[in-house]
């Protein structure tokens, strides 16, 4: 019978406990030229009214439908606002 040592590994490497330093960005340079800042409002009225023009569209075409689409909107919005300040 052949008995095996054990050796125990050790992923405590110096490697890993190096961190790399950050260096700040000047203050008069952005971050990230291709991030659009300040444009969240307007994202949130364009979504808002392609809402609305997609349930005025259904409901031009089928009332039960735009019925069923403004329940499930406002089931959601108050699911959203229950879970979120449990």
């Amino acid at each position: 019978m052949k008995t095996y040592k054990k050796e125990s590994v050790s992923f405590k490497s110096h490697y890993l406990a190096q961190t790399i330093p950050e260096t700040p960005l000047p203050n008069n340079q952005q971050q990230d030229p291709l991030i659009a800042k300040n444009l969240q409002r307007e994202q949130y009225i364009g979504i808002f009214s392609l809402a609305i023009a997609l349930i005025a569209a259904v409901g031009i075409i089928s009332r039960r439908v735009e019925y069923a689409i403004l329940f499930a909107i406002a089931l959601s919005l108050v699911l959203i606002a229950f879970f979120l300040l449990i």
